[in-house]
């Protein structure tokens, strides 16, 4: 089976998805973009990339996002046109990125909106990695040595940014199971056998 296939990964912070993710690329031979998208982006674009990381799965910053979804009554008063435009224009530049990555190759790309970004692809299977809260603070203990209340701000702070860059620029709720393919509960079945159930998944998807 030489045709080409993408796979997208969305995770919950701690939920060990970013890993798995890697694996799969791994396991499958194929190339695994995630830091590696904000480089592309800066080398295509021209600006700093440091610019790009500021940016990273944020929609500008909370106040902005507020002002746009209409919840902040003095828009009329603190309304930055520059800075939204810029965010988006970064947005749009990581977008061409990736879709140019997807045409070329099979891959896997890790958030980012790039299942929605890619929802026109075809042999696309985009993933969700979820797990419980505990199990995702414990993992965030022991991976970044935070204490078990830094760690739960950690997973919060990043569920939330993630959920509201998500929504910011598809409209969608991030956690809503109806935008992915597989969704997998990293904590009962473990890392390793997550890897499997999505390559058994792929395999029969290039299959049809």
């Amino acid at each position: 089976m030489s045709d080409k296939f993408i796979i997208t990964i969305s995770r919950q912070f701690g939920s060990g998805g970013k890993e798995i993710g890697k694996k799969i690329a791994d396991e499958l031979g194929i190339d695994f973009y995630d830091k590696e998208l904000i480089s592309l982006a800066s080398k295509e674009s021209g600006f700093c990339k440091n610019v790009f990381e500021k940016a990273d799965e944020a929609p500008s910053n909370s106040f902005l996002y507020s002002l746009v979804m209409g919840s902040n009554p003095m828009s009329s008063l603190f309304f930055r046109n520059d800075d939204l435009l810029t965010n988006d224009k970064l947005f749009a530049i990581q977008s061409k990125v990736i879709q140019k990555i997807a045409s070329e190759k099979s891959c896997v790309i890790v958030g980012r909106c790039s299942d929605y970004i890619l929802r026109e692809e075809k042999k696309l299977t985009r993933v969700y990695f979820h797990a419980d809260s505990d199990f995702r603070v414990k993992r965030t203990m022991k991976l970044f040595n935070q204490t078990e209340k830094e760690a739960t701000a950690s997973v919060l702070k990043a569920d939330k940014k993630r959920n509201n860059y998500y929504n910011y620029y598809t409209g969608n709720e991030w956690s809503d199971l109806n935008n992915y393919d597989i969704a997998i509960n990293t904590e009962k079945i473990g890392i390793d056998n997550s890897v499997k159930a999505v390559i058994n998944y792929v395999n029969m998807v290039r299959e049809i």
